[in-house]
């Protein structure tokens, strides 16, 4: 099982394996991460899953789509170079030990 790192605003982490094919956001939620709301529960309709990856990562991730990348212009926290919604990375082999951090303000 690959394995995601989550850093909060505050410099908690916290590492959970992921299955391959669930969502960053996916994994969050069923672990209680705080900070991942998800409020549209993974349809890429609220900006509340914002996280900003890893810059190691961050070619593996790759850009957001047009939809993913509009959602993002209207994130509660400023958008950064490596943004994206959490629910719309999914888990492989390629992205064990993904560090995501995740953004101070979703809603």
């Amino acid at each position: 099982m690959p394995k995601v790192t989550y850093i909060q605003p505050d410099g908690a982490e916290i590492t959970l394996d992921a299955r391959d094919g669930d969502s960053v956001m996916e994994t969050a939620v069923k672990n209680g991460v705080r900070g991942i709301v998800a409020e549209c529960g993974g349809a890429c309709a609220c900006a509340t899953c914002h996280v900003f990856v890893d810059e190691a990562f961050a070619a593996t991730v790759g850009e957001p789509g047009d939809l993913e990348d509009d959602m993002l212009d209207g994130a509660a926290s400023d958008r950064q170079p490596t943004s994206r919604l959490s629910c719309q990375i999914k888990m492989s082999a390629d992205l064990d030990g993904l560090v995501v951090r995740i953004a101070p303000e979703q809603v």
